[in-house]
This record gives C-alpha cells, structure tokens and sequence, in this order.
C-alpha cells in the first residue's frame, strides 16, 4: 500500500519554558537547540517532506503572531498549506480546522498526520518506516493512530498510553488497542508503568484519515466541529481552549498506539539540551564562550558569542544569556520559567523581555 500522507505541522506554540532564548517574536520553533543550523521547525519540516509528497502535500497551522516567520523559515511552503489562526485555542480547533480543510480539497479518504514543530527525532529512517505502517493502519481501518514512544525512563513530566488487545502488524510494526491515557504520573506510578512493558509515552504525534477524526469530533467535541463547519475559521476566537487528548484521544474508542523507538525527545525545556548534547568527556554542555571553576553539571548559554559567561562553584544550574537578560535556574526547576513570564507580563518594566 503506497498511501499519500499529508503531514500537518502544529506550530502555534510558544516555548515558554525556553525563555528568555524563546520570545514572542521568536517562539521555540524558529531556535535551534541540537547545535545545527536548522531551526527545530525547518527540521520538521525537513523529515516530513521526506516522506514522498514533497512540500505540495505539507501543511502548517500557526498563530498569526508568528505567521510572517514561518514563512520566512519555510519560503517553499505554498501559501495554500498555512492555515492562520487569529486566536490560539489549542490542539483540538487546530486538527479540527485543518482536517475540514483537507478534506474539502482532498475528499474524506485523505490521510493526515499532525506533528509538532518543536520535537527532535534522531533516526530519520526509523521515523519514515513508522509513519509508513501508521499511514498504512489509518488507511484501512477507521482508526485514530497516535505513536507511542518506548519510555527510557520512569519520565513524570510526559502523558502515557496503555495498549491493550494486539490488532495486527503494519510494516512489521504490531499495533495495539488503546486501553487508556494516563496524564502525567508521579513518580512510583511512572515507575510502576514501565514494569509491567505496556505503556508508551504520549508522543502528540497522530495519523488518521479526514473523515474518521471529523466523525469522532461530532460525537466527542460538537463544541468545536459544529461552529468550525457552520461560521470558519472566523468563529474561532469563540471556541473552546481544548487539547486533542482531553477533546478526543481520551473519549474515542477508536485509538490505536504503535509502540515506536526512533530517538524522540519532546525538548519540553532547558534540561532537554543535556539530554541531546551531553557527552562523557565535559562536565558541562557548553553553547557559549565559558570560563568556570568547580563548575559541574550545567547548560550554558549565551546568544552573542561575544558574551562569555564565569561562574565559580556550581553544580547542576542553566545558565541563559540572551540580549538583554541573564536566567539562572536550578535544573529541577525550570518548569518554574512559565511563573517567572506571569511576573514580568504583570510589571510594565517587562514587557519588552517576553
């Protein structure tokens, strides 16, 4: 089976535990974080057009505050394939809208798969031959794929997928009946999870065919589907802020997980640059000019190369230095970004920071 996929990229995101390098004007997906010169969202980009349709058959739905960068990052995008959201209402008006889209243009049959602009994948091949048996999957049964990642670790800051009954193998991939998705666990249940071999992370990454998601939308998120068909895209501003996985992974009874191993990593924040760049032979992950003493287990940043940063005596810290403002953050609290931003969006001082 030789299916054409249509990959939609989400980039409406705004990477708030990345600042102060992640701005407004410059959101996570337009960095690059894996020290290449390709943004994260030309990344995506890159893999997906890979797959056979080249950039006629890739999508992109992004906010309009953003819009006129993606564009500068994806100058051979047909002007066609951007959706423009004028308000962010999450996930689930993003695959709704884009999926009425697709289907008007392509018919109901079209299959179409969502991904995230600032994910990073490491086995390009591995990544291919996936979506190929996912492709395949949505293409014959009506099913909602979403692609579990084989966890490395008792993580507590991703959602987890339980498989259940075996319903076959696609590409030489087993795919399973969803049981259920967990939210994020804490750490005993996390721990608990990978024991039993049957849970996956929630990769955000799903395939399905036009007709069968817009189905499920009318049955599980009427809230949504309804308005989008009767009013457009103008009506969005006044739907409901959802996410696909509380609209309708966690409700329908048609999800299906593919358990897959390519090298994933959701680069959620700043510690996720230790995960990709770390190397025995530094006690640090450097991208900036540094000069330390007993300084151990640090990610160090600074956008000017000119800057250069030293420090004395410290274990486990990120260091950011971007224009006009230094972070320093405790590794185990860099989740705490987002209420630093709250403080400074409150305080007319700031607001040029964010």
């Amino acid at each position: 089976m030789n299916t054409l996929l249509f990959p939609v990229i989400l980039a409406g995101g705004k990477g708030e535990r990345f600042w102060p390098l992640s701005r407004k004007d410059r959101p996570k997906q337009f960095l690059s974080l894996d020290g290449s010169s390709r943004s994260l969202l030309q990344a995506t980009a890159d893999r997906l057009i890979e797959l056979g349709g080249g950039w006629d058959s890739l999508w992109v739905i992004t906010s309009s505050q953003i819009a006129e960068g993606v564009r500068q990052q994806l100058p051979d995008l047909p002007v066609k394939n951007l959706l423009i959201e004028s308000e962010g209402r999450d996930t689930a008006a993003a695959v709704a809208w884009t999926s009425l889209e697709i289907k008007q243009r392509y018919g109901e049959d079209a299959v179409i798969g969502f991904f995230p602009a600032d994910h990073w994948i490491a086995d390009q091949e591995a990544f291919a031959h996936t979506l190929s048996a996912a492709t395949q999957l949505a293409a014959s049964t009506a099913a909602i794929v979403t692609l579990g990642i084989k966890p490395t670790f008792p993580s507590t800051g991703y959602g987890y997928i339980e498989q259940g009954e075996k319903i076959g193998s696609f590409n030489e991939l087993p795919a399973y009946h969803v049981n259920r998705f967990t939210e994020k666990p804490n750490r005993e249940t996390a721990e608990t999870f990978l024991s039993t071999g049957r849970f996956s992370w929630n990769s955000g990454m799903f395939v399905f065919r036009a007709g069968v998601v817009l189905k499920e939308l009318h049955t599980h998120a009427p809230e949504i589907i309804e308005p989008l068909e009767q009013h457009g895209p103008d009506i969005y501003p006044q739907l409901p802020k959802k996410s696909i996985d509380y609209a309708l992974m966690e409700k329908t009874t048609l999800a299906y997980v593919l358990p897959v191993d390519f090298g994933w990593d959701d680069l959620g924040d700043w510690n996720a640059i230790e995960r990709l760049l770390k190397t025995e032979e530094s006690p640090n992950v450097e991208l900036a000019t540094h000069v330390g003493l007993d300084t151990q287990g640090a990610i160090i940043y600074a956008s000017n190369p000119e800057d250069v940063v030293v420090t004395i005596g410290l274990e486990d810290v990120v260091i950011v230095r971007d224009r006009n403002v230094t972070l320093v953050v405790k590794k185990e609290r860099t989740q705490e970004i987002k209420q630093i931003l709250k403080i400074l969006q409150n305080d007319s001082r700031f607001t040029d920071l964010l």
